[in-house]
């Protein structure tokens, strides 16, 4: 059964910070490259973050410097911690495998402004 439950998302000023947790079904993060995907308003949905199971890691030009994206093998969870955020970050945020699934979870709202 596919898990893809993201969370974390709000409202923060630019400039600050803030993490987002996906929790995935344990059979999806023990054997793919998991990402952290972003579709802001009138735009295609664009891959920001990706892991291996090995932990190498790959960053859209965008984000990179920015954002950092990691693996809790206990948990079964995939972080995104952002920093320095801008308001061209605001987007519904998800995360899948890479390459994705089909199936997308719900997303979690990310909403730079002052």
């Amino acid at each position: 059964q596919v898990q893809l439950v993201e969370s974390g998302g709000g409202l923060v000023q630019p400039g600050g910070s803030l993490r987002l947790s996906c929790a995935a079904s344990r059979s999806i993060f023990s054997s793919y490259t998991m990402g952290w995907y972003r579709q802001a308003p009138g735009k295609q949905r664009e891959l920001v973050a990706e892991i291996t199971t090995g932990g190498s890691t790959n960053y859209a030009d965008s984000v990179k410097g920015r954002f950092t994206i990691s693996r809790v093998s206990a948990m079964n969870t995939v972080l995104l911690r952002m920093n320095s955020l801008k308001p061209e970050d605001t987007a519904v945020y998800y995360c899948n495998t890479r390459p994705s699934l089909q199936y997308w979870g719900q997303g979690t709202q990310v909403t730079v402004s002052s």
